[in-house]
C-alpha cells in the first residue's frame, strides 16, 4: 500500500506535467527513415529493373541436314578405300571396295555429303550392316553451318527464338580467340530419343552422350557471318586464323529473356 501512495502522489505532482514525451530517439528516427528509403529503392527497382539468367548446354557444329552413317550392304574384307575423311562425295560415290564371295563390291554413299569418320580400314573385316563410315549432308563445302544444341527437357521453353547464343568451340582456345556467336534460329517442341539424335548426327556415341540427363530437346542456333578466316562473328576482332571444323563439341551460353525482379513473385 505504501508503494501505491507513492506512486499516486508522482503522476498527481504537477511538475511531473510540465515535462514533454519522448517518443523516439533521433538515432531511431534515422534508421527508420533510412529503412524507408531502402524498401523504396527496392520496390522501384522491382518494378523497373532487370535481371538477366544464362542457360548453359552442350552442343555440336554442324550442317543444317545433319549426317548420317554410311552401313555396308554386303559382307566381306576390304580389299581398298576410295575416299579419305574430310573428302566431298556425291551420291552414289563409291567409298570402298569389299572382297565377297561373288567377287569385289563396291560401298557407295546413299546421299551427298562430306566423309567426316572412316571406320572401315583395308584389310578389315565388316559384316552385313556394319557401320563403315560417317557422312555430313553437304553439296557444297562453302554451305553455313549451324550450332545444335541439347537442351534438357524442363529448360526448352525457357528458350526464345532470337535469343544470343555465345559458343565456346572446343578446338578453339577461348582466352585467345573468344566465343563464337549465334542466335536461336528453332526451338524442339518435344525432346528428342537416343535414337532421333542419332538419326540426325550419324553418330550413336554422341546420342548417348547428349541423352545421359535425360532426353533433350533440340535447339538449332544459326551462327553469325563475318568477314574473318574462319567465316564467322567472335567475339574478338578476328577469331582463330583458320577454318572451323564441322562436327566440332560447343559449349553454348544462352541469353534468356530479361526478366523484372517483381515477375518472379507473380503467379
Amino acid at each position: 500500500m505504501q508503494f501505491r501512495q507513492k506512486a499516486l502522489s508522482k503522476l498527481q505532482s504537477p511538475e511531473e506535467l510540465d515535462l514533454p514525451v519522448r517518443f523516439a530517439r533521433p538515432q531511431g528516427r534515422l534508421v527508420l527513415a533510412v529503412t524507408i528509403v531502402v524498401m523504396a529503392a527496392a520496390t522501384f527497382w522491382a518494378f523497373t529493373g532487370t535481371v538477366s539468367a544464362k542457360l548453359s548446354a552442350p552442343g555440336i557444329l554442324t550442317h543444317a541436314e545433319g549426317s548420317y552413317t554410311l552401313q555396308s550392304p554386303v559382307a566381306g574384307q576390304v580389299t581398298e578405300v576410295l575416299a579419305e575423311e574430310g573428302r566431298l562425295l556425291s551420291a552414289g560415290a563409291p567409298l570402298l571396295h569389299v572382297r565377297t564371295d561373288k567377287g569385289d563390291r563396291p560401298v557407295r554413299a546413299v546421299a551427298a555429303g562430306r566423309v567426316t569418320s572412316l571406320v572401315a580400314k583395308t584389310g578389315a573385316v565388316v559384316t552385313l550392316g556394319a557401320d563403315v563410315a560417317i557422312l555430313e549432308r553437304v553439296k557444297n563445302p562453302d554451305d553455313p553451318m549451324v550450332a545444335v544444341l541439347y537442351v534438357p527437357a524442363g529448360s526448352g521453353s525457357t528458350v526464345p527464338v532470337g535469343a544470343t547464343v555465345d559458343l565456346s568451340v572446343q578446338s578453339v582456345p577461348r582466352q585467345k580467340f573468344g566465343v563464337l556467336r549465334g542466335r536461336v534460329k528453332a526451338v524442339g517442341r518435344v525432346p528428342q530419343s537416343p535414337a532421333q539424335i542419332s538419326g540426325f548426327l550419324g553418330d550413336r556415341a554422341l546420342a548417348e552422350q547428349f541423352s545421359r540427363q535425360g532426353n533433350p530437346v533440340a535447339v538449332l542456333v544459326q551462327l553469325e557471318r563475318s568477314a574473318t578466316k574462319s567465316g564467322y562473328a567472335w567475339s574478338t576482332a578476328g577469331g582463330p586464323p583458320y577454318v572451323l571444323d564441322s562436327t566440332a563439341p560447343v559449349t553454348a551460353a544462352v541469353h534468356l529473356t530479361a526478366q523484372h525482379p517483381v515477375d518472379w513473385l507473380l503467379p
